[in-house]
């Protein structure tokens, strides 16, 4: 423990032995026998604070037990080679059992005592409530009985057909043929759909299903590219046959890759002067599936839609108020995919906006007609003298029609917005322009039957 030794230590490795200044596994004199147990470091080279206040109370202890406590495998070693070893012995020794006394000094974590969870009622004796085994047996029958086989039959109107051929829905619905044709072309970037022809339609049935409205149906078919359904186009009108011939050609401009995810939606519907439209039947054909650049032609058989009437359109409106003066501003913007009124031209479509205060009507203005469309665009501003302690309770309806000369007007939707709104979107718009004043607010308004909106708004009842 001398001078010498403290520099040994820094010069030379733990594990080279003082002696003779050679490694331990090559010293002749630090071999250990089969018996011997071999304590490896290395070991720290100063005395921890924690243990410098109890280092003289274990001198005299450690000194007199340390024999006796270590080890029998190190009791056995011979004096000389123990002497040798006796400090790093000690030392190690003494580590371990101050360590462990003081684990054994430090406080133990709390324990928390875990007792089964009771339900009673308050004031009531305490019941351990434990699960009742559900000891009802169910036979096969009654398995099976909880089925039902209509929603698993091929009668119902899914649009998965694949396991069936054309001949096969053919015979199996009756609802006619549709022969089209597609082709893209990559020097324009659009795709071509060719509506050609029809055959074998069922004739008109009415919605009672009792008898025959007429003897042929007034058949033409919609286009569109699903997912999106509201951009789409529709043939003309073919009077009084089964076996209507179109031979019309309609593009849409959209990227190829774009086109081969869209799914191609042929719906064929059958016009009706007096009633709504009622659909006829559909052809879905996913682009994917087909060679697009070089283009083909298809005989389907048409499938039961889901869909029995045709959608009414669409109505884009702005509303915009200006408190200080009191005046409720309304801009007619445009319509799309209107109901076909006519059946030569499409329709003379014009919209009505009747202001009502509560239930009484007070004020009626109109657009000018848009002559032989279905797709109108108006562009017109109206204003209302709506005071703001009077905006909480008015209601604007507006009404399409198409222009008839020879007869009433032809009602092909509306809607209503304001105090008595005829759904949630025309509720959010009303709400939108009552938190944006002096903002105009734009939205599209799909367009309802005359029954849905008295249904549901009185504001619909007072008007014509």
């Amino acid at each position: 423990q001398g001078l010498l030794a403290r520099i040994s230590d820094l010069l030379l490795c733990r594990w080279t032995c003082r002696n003779c200044c050679q490694k331990c596994f090559d010293c002749s004199c630090c071999q250990t026998n089969e018996d011997e147990v071999e304590i490896l470091g290395p070991f720290p080279a100063q005395t921890p604070a924690w243990l410098i206040s109890s280092q003289n109370e274990d001198k005299n202890g450690d000194s007199d037990n340390t024999i006796s406590d270590l080890p029998p495998t190190l009791q056995d070693v011979s004096p000389d080679r123990r002497r040798s070893s006796s400090d790093t012995s000690r030392s190690t020794y003494s580590l371990t059992r101050r360590i462990s006394s003081l684990e054994s000094r430090r406080p133990s974590s709390p324990l928390i005592d875990i007792k089964p969870i009771e339900f009673g009622i308050i004031g009531a004796k305490k019941e351990i409530v434990q699960p009742t085994i559900l000891r009802k047996t169910y036979s096969p029958d009654d398995y099976f009985r909880k089925f039902e086989p209509r929603l698993y039959s091929l009668d119902s109107n899914s649009d998965d057909m694949d396991s069936l051929t054309d001949e096969e829905i053919l015979s199996k619905y009756q609802l006619g043929m549709l022969h089209f044709s597609t082709q893209y072309d990559l020097l324009h970037n659009y795709l071509i759909v060719r509506v050609i022809e029809a055959k074998d339609l069922p004739p008109p049935i009415s919605y009672d299903g009792s008898r025959q409205d007429m003897a042929h149906s007034n058949p033409y078919v919609k286009i569109c590219l699903l997912p999106d359904q509201k951009n789409s186009k529709q043939t003309g009108v073919k009077r009084k046959t089964q076996n209507p011939v179109f031979e019309e050609r309609y593009t849409f401009e959209i990227p190829f890759l774009e086109a081969q995810r869209r799914t191609l939606l042929l719906t064929v519907v059958d016009f009706d002067k007096f009633s709504r439209h009622c659909v006829i039947g559909k052809v879905s054909m996913p682009l994917s599936d087909v060679d697009l650049v070089k283009g083909g032609h298809w005989w389907k058989a048409l499938v039961p839609s889901s869909q029995n009437e045709v959608e009414l359109g669409e109505l884009l409106l702005s509303l915009n108020y200006l408190p200080s003066a009191g005046r409720l501003n309304v801009d007619i913007i445009r319509a799309k995919q209107l109901l076909q009124t006519d059946m030569s031209q499409g329709s003379d479509p014009f919209v009505k906006i009747q202001l009502v205060h509560g239930l009484k009507l007070t004020k009626t203005k109109k657009t000018s007609c848009m002559r032989g469309t279905i797709d109108p665009f108006y562009n017109e501003s109206f204003s209302f003298k709506v005071p703001q302690e009077e905006l909480e309770n008015a209601s604007l309806v507006f009404t399409v029609y198409g222009h008839n000369v020879k007869s009433s007007n032809d009602f092909i939707g509306r809607i209503v917005i304001g105090q008595y709104s005829t759904g949630a979107p025309e509720s959010n718009h009303w709400r939108r322009m009552l938190n944006a004043h002096r903002t105009a607010v734009e939205q599209w308004h799909s367009l309802r039957s005359r029954e849905d909106c008295d249904r549901v708004s009185p504001a619909s009842l007072e008007v014509t």
